[in-house]
């Protein structure tokens, strides 16, 4: 028998106050940090806290650290948490808690995306406005019930963020050691390599200038029709890869399992092909991967490790979304592969040695990855038991600490 004494029926407007976004204009936008970070809609949204592509000096509409940050374009009801003082465009709200704890109110809107999404109206596309979000009808604990489901969930949530961290830990180390053998040449033995001419400049004697497409190629992904698009795995089905799924598990889809599909497997290189995410690398998923995404496909098994680094390096990100240009729709084709001219060795030594070394690390990322997809399931079977109050915390005995000092 669930006890509901503790709850109360209130409108979003009670326990929140609401900020729309407005976005500037985009001669206010930059990438060198000049300003506040900058959050056009839910593309930027990360597990838990949104990740800054770029910043802006114009603050029209500001979200203040911590406040819950949802997307009122769709897909409706996105969330995320605003880890500090940002600025918002058209497509999120920010969410500035009347509650006396802060957490708690990201997990209560989560747990209610299903009754949140179902506000959203329009023509073209899904949309929430902000009498609709006003008006939304959520049920809420008393406090010391809030305090024991935020800290449950947050354990969770803590334990994801720092298993992202040893992900960027061991991504940055990755891509120093690519920056500094096939970048500064200052490889193994480089001190014994003589420097000599080149179309690019200085590049150590044995290596050459190669076009990318002499050491990859890349296979672009299938569509299939999103009326047989399912969110609950089912035999003979098999998930859909879209971009969004390297930051969120948020939106998992599934298709059947036919042989027009395109697959990728988790060491794959998958590359962002359209759209704001453009030339964005991603990899750690299995399955069949859409029209958005082209996986690499290396000329030797002995590439894959310094094609990830190389094409995740600042030089190749800024060229190829310099060669999409920046429509809603730009993306890039073989020709503008082909077109990318970089120092390689002639011999193969120096990138097998760069893939044994950084392997090691690319697999305790790949695990990391894993144990979080297994921390996400667990909270968020949790999740929804919670927020109904089908799992009863009152009597529970919790270490709450302070969930709010983060």
């Amino acid at each position: 028998m669930i006890n509901r004494n503790n709850w109360k029926k209130v409108k979003l407007c009670e326990i929140a106050e609401i900020v729309m976004g407005q976005s500037p204009k985009s001669e206010f936008y930059n990438s060198e940090q000049n300003g506040l970070p900058f959050f056009q809609g839910c593309t930027d949204f990360g597990e838990l806290y949104p990740k800054t592509r770029v910043w802006s000096t114009a603050f029209n509409k500001i979200a203040e650290r911590e406040d819950v940050l949802m997307s009122v374009r769709a897909p409706v009801g996105d969330l995320n948490i605003a880890r500090e003082k940002c600025v918002i465009g058209r497509g999120l709200c920010a969410l500035r808690t009347k509650l006396d704890n802060d957490r708690f109110l990201y997990y209560l809107l989560k747990g209610n995306n299903k009754h949140i999404t179902s506000f959203g109206s329009g023509a073209v596309y899904d949309a929430i406005n902000r009498p609709s979000l006003e008006n939304i009808i959520l049920e809420v604990p008393d406090l010391p019930i809030q305090q024991k489901i935020a800290s449950i969930l947050s354990a969770y949530d803590d334990l994801i963020e720092n298993n992202n961290r040893r992900i960027k830990i061991l991504e940055e180390i990755t891509q120093m050691i690519y920056d500094e053998w096939f970048v500064k040449f200052r490889f193994p033995g480089y001190s014994r390599v003589k420097m000599v001419d080149s179309e690019l400049g200085k590049i150590p004697e044995g290596w050459e200038v190669k076009i990318l497409s002499d050491i990859m190629d890349f296979q672009g992904g299938a569509q299939p029709p999103s009326n047989e698009f399912i969110d609950v795995y089912q035999d003979g089905y098999v998930r859909l890869i879209q971009i969004r799924d390297y930051e969120s598990d948020s939106h998992i889809t599934y298709v059947p399992d036919t042989n027009k599909l395109r697959k990728c497997n988790d060491m794959d290189i998958m590359i962002a092909r359209y759209g704001a995410s453009v030339a964005r690398v991603c990899w750690g998923l299995e399955g069949a991967y859409n029209v958005a995404l082209v996986k690499v496909l290396p000329k030797r098994e002995g590439y894959i490790e310094f094609l990830r680094s190389h094409l995740k390096s600042n030089y190749f990100q800024k060229l190829l979304i310099g060669m999409s240009g920046r429509a809603a729709q730009a993306g890039f084709n073989k020709r503008d592969i082909q077109s990318v001219r970089l120092p390689f060795p002639k011999k193969d030594d120096l990138v097998n040695h760069y893939q044994d070394f950084v392997s090691p690390m690319r697999k305790l990322v790949l695990n990391c990855k894993y144990q979080i997809g297994r921390l996400q399931q667990c909270r968020d079977l949790l999740l929804p038991k919670l927020i109904s109050g089908e799992i009863d915390v009152e009597d529970i005995d919790i270490d709450i600490g302070d969930v709010d000092d983060r």
